[in-house]
């Protein structure tokens, strides 16, 4: 059943939070988004999405903590957001973004949220999307989509 509560399905506010939690988590470890996610692994990212719900009312540092700790997620060399020249963006804004296009890739290929998620940050896109130094991280998801879809930046 997708019933509403306020503006969206409560799914997708699940999404939102897994994404910006992913985010978190790579911030902290200085991790790419992809190794994160790999990290973590499909078992615990469906987790985190069925019970983002309740981890949202948690200290998102400590449920981040936790995910670290139990993933065994050891600290990389990353760092997108000291190479930034510009405001960096919040891991809420690019939770955002991320749960857009999971959530349109979900629906267009007839696959699970989790699937799509796990498609879109393994792909080129992520890595554009993470370079806060170009405009790819606030484009129109509509956009963003298609650049997924052909697999390169239009």
């Amino acid at each position: 059943m997708n019933e509403l509560h306020g503006r969206e399905n409560p799914k997708d506010n699940d999404l939102f939070f897994t994404c910006s939690l992913i985010d978190y988590i790579a911030r902290r470890t200085k991790n790419k988004r992809a190794d994160v996610v790999n990290a973590l692994g499909e078992k615990r990212l469906e987790k985190i999405y069925d019970l983002a719900d309740i981890y949202h009312s948690d200290n998102i540092e400590r449920v981040s903590e936790d995910f670290i700790k139990e993933a065994d997620i050891k600290d990389g060399s990353f760092d997108n957001m000291g190479e930034c020249q510009y405001a960096i963006p919040s891991h809420w804004d690019i939770g955002k973004v991320y749960k857009r296009l999971i959530k349109q890739v979900a629906q267009e290929d007839n696959i699970s949220v989790i699937t799509a998620l796990m498609e879109v940050y393994n792909s080129f896109i992520s890595e554009k999307i993470d370079d806060y130094n170009s405009s790819m991280y606030y484009e129109n998801p509509a956009y963003l989509f298609e650049c997924f879809r052909e697999n390169k930046v239009l």
